[in-house]
């Protein structure tokens, strides 16, 4: 794979609408890092997860801030990783304060499994606020064969 066809980023408004289009980008990412159907899925899953996210907790839906999203074969020359990226422009949070979705008090609840998805589907899960404020999610997918 060549080094200028190694990256892809998005900027996109803060709205749920744009999930159908990430998920056509990361699907298509997918297939051409020839990731079985399964992991595929999986990391559609964890990008829209780590999307909604974005765009409901980060940015409180609020149209003046943007969503970005990194997709990038890493590294450039060799990929060994589908690595994800994505940036809100929220008040961030400490992400050791997010609720196990798997304690008693929150099994019945319907939300808060997102971080828990990322963490379960993606090799690898990163979070950060960022220094300009916001947080960023960087989640990593080992390519299960070597691409070109």
């Amino acid at each position: 794979m060549a080094a200028e066809r190694s990256a892809l980023s998005l900027v996109l408004n803060s709205h749920v609408d744009v999930l159908d289009y990430v998920q056509v980008v990361c699907d298509q990412l997918c297939a051409s890092a020839q990731l079985n159907e399964d992991a595929g899925h999986w990391v559609g899953v964890s990008v829209r997860e780590s999307v909604v996210n974005a765009i409901r907790h980060g940015n409180k839906f609020d149209p003046a801030k943007h969503v970005r999203v990194h997709f990038a074969f890493v590294p450039a020359e060799a990929p060994e990783y589908l690595e994800v990226s994505v940036q809100d422009e929220g008040e961030g949070f400490e992400p050791e304060e997010v609720g196990d979705p798997l304690a008693p008090e929150n099994l019945l609840k319907s939300s808060g499994r997102g971080i828990f998805f990322m963490r379960n589907f993606m090799d690898d899960v990163q979070l950060r606020r960022r220094p300009e404020g916001g947080m960023e999610v960087r989640m990593r997918k080992r390519l299960s064969v070597p691409a070109e």
